[in-house]
């Protein structure tokens, strides 16, 4: 059974905030612990960007699921046998970059469902979360509770935001500003009125569905404020920043301080 993903989603449906952290550069086993005692909701894995091992990813969902804390893990792209290889390694939900249609989310679907819904055929550390291996169990224990976020990053994915926001696989919208901002061709300029405009809509969107936004920066909660950078010095780069997930127009940041791997040093997430 999926028990953080069930619990994530009930905070979600709450209407509270709901933070997080994403691990790009680095990600190890104990950083499970050090975002569940630091009072973060989530964390997530980068996959479309980080170079983590299949061994390395796989032990990071063990820990997650023997700790009951929830680890996402955003792949490559869409395409089904990258979908199916992330569902193996054992998240209990998936951050879906660059979305552009609702044929994208069909396509994970599949990898995320099994017959007679989907084409999974599922293994590695995945089934650990069941009891059973029968197909009711993955449908009633898995499928129906999994977490599903889809990034909308380009321009197709603004025109398509309805259809996919109301797609059945669909737990919140997720939000890239920075790929956003370079496909609207206002690269790196998040005053950008257009850019903004953008980001409205896909809040829109989502409030006008049972559905969160999930934000990359804590400014598409608000879009008049600056996002944070993507990393704001080189002694921070270990950390890419949280991100919230909130049907708030602006919220408060949390912060926690967690201690480094490297000695006598600290790092700030805020």
């Amino acid at each position: 059974m999926l028990t953080p993903a069930i619990r994530l989603k009930e905070k979600l449906a709450s209407g509270a905030p709901v933070v997080g952290a994403m691990a790009t550069d680095h990600v190890w086993p104990l950083l499970v612990e050090l975002c569940q005692q630091g009072g973060l909701d989530y964390l997530v894995i980068d996959r479309e960007h980080g170079c983590h091992t299949d061994e390395t990813v796989a032990h990071v969902c063990q820990v997650a699921r023997l700790a009951d804390f929830p680890v996402i893990m955003r792949t490559v792209s869409c395409e089904m046998s990258e979908v199916r290889r992330a569902m193996d390694m054992g998240p209990c939900g998936l951050l879906l970059p660059c979305v552009e249609s609702v044929a994208d989310l069909d396509s994970a679907r599949d990898a995320i469902h099994m017959p007679p819904r989907g084409k999974r055929r599922p293994g590695g550390m995945g089934n650990y979360w069941m009891n059973d291996l029968q197909y009711a169990t993955w449908r009633d224990d898995l499928e129906e509770h999994f977490i599903v976020i889809p990034q909308i990053e380009t321009r197709a994915g603004i025109d398509n935001v309805q259809a996919i926001v109301s797609h059945p696989l669909v737990t919140a919208l997720g939000l890239g500003p920075y790929d956003l901002s370079a496909d609207m061709g206002c690269c790196w300029d998040p005053d950008d009125a257009d850019h903004r405009d953008a980001i409205l809509r896909i809040r829109a969107a989502a409030d006008a569905a049972p559905t969160a936004v999930a934000s990359s920066a804590a400014s598409s909660a608000s879009p008049t404020r600056r996002p944070w950078p993507r990393s704001t010095s080189s002694s921070t780069r270990r950390w890419r920043r949280p991100t919230s997930w909130t049907r708030a127009r602006s919220t408060e940041r949390p912060t926690s301080s967690v201690r480094s791997p490297v000695p006598g040093t600290r790092r700030r997430m805020k």
